[in-house]
């Protein structure tokens, strides 16, 4: 039997779902923000299926005006995909998305994780989860802190643009650490994150005492931070995790 038509059967078992649904919906999350249109080729290459399971999935997706082919024969995103895009950002609730994102980070470092998003010349925060440990920072959900002191301020400033140091340097690692700038008991780390487009969308940071969180720990934590902040901008930019 020819290899391509077993892979590519739609009565193949699936570990969750039908088979032919999620094809379909891999095809639509093959396009980035960047692409205007893409070949079949490219598509295929993309998903891992055969170019004639892609061509047959893309025609069936334009019936509805998920997809749409150009006179050169590649293929765009089309209206119905672009209302769905429309309803998604509509109804987007910015803490559902953090939250789950802010609870492992701190259950990964057992410290407190929190975002904050920019409000003129403060940072607000958005969402908390408080860590584990009997002594920690305290931070409420709401308050207004300052925007030029302590490392989520300060990644809020540097990658909305600000010029000069420190802002080139924390552009350049992408992440910031802060130890008893805002308050002399409390070291963070934070890192930015973006939503579509590449639109700043607030700051991730995690913190502590700094008797525990010493600038050693905090290089420790980078990856953690860094991971954290990749994941939840993916949520915001609704790409599929993988």
């Amino acid at each position: 039997m020819n290899e391509d038509i077993l892979q590519d059967s739609d009565q193949a078992p699936a570990e969750d779902g039908v088979v032919a649904v999620r094809r379909a919906m891999s095809i639509l999350a093959a396009f980035g923000v960047d692409d205007t249109h893409l070949p079949l080729a490219e598509l295929s290459r993309r998903t891992g299926f055969h170019r004639s399971t892609v061509l047959r999935l893309a025609r069936t997706l334009a019936m509805d005006d998920y997809l749409a082919q150009r006179p050169d024969g590649t293929w765009r995103l089309a209206r119905a995909a672009g209302w769905l895009g429309a309803c998604y950002q509509a109804t987007f609730n910015i803490v559902e998305i953090v939250q789950p994102v802010l609870r492992d980070l701190s259950a990964a470092t057992g410290e407190s994780a929190t975002f904050y998003v920019r409000e003129g010349k403060q940072r607000i925060c958005m969402a908390r989860v408080e860590g584990p440990k009997s002594i920690r920072h305290h931070v409420r959900v709401g308050a207004a802190l300052p925007l030029a002191l302590g490392s989520p301020g300060r990644v809020l400033l540097a990658f909305s643009g600000e010029p000069g140091e420190p802002y080139e340097s924390v552009r350049r690692a992408g992440y910031m650490m802060s130890l008893g700038e805002r308050d002399a008991e409390v070291s963070s780390i934070s890192a930015p994150v973006y939503g579509i487009n590449w639109t700043l969308q607030g700051a991730i940071c995690i913190s502590g005492p700094i008797s525990r969180l010493t600038e050693s720990v905090l290089l420790e934590l980078k990856e953690p931070i860094l991971a954290a902040a990749s994941r939840l901008s993916r949520s915001m930019m609704g790409v599929r995790q993988g």
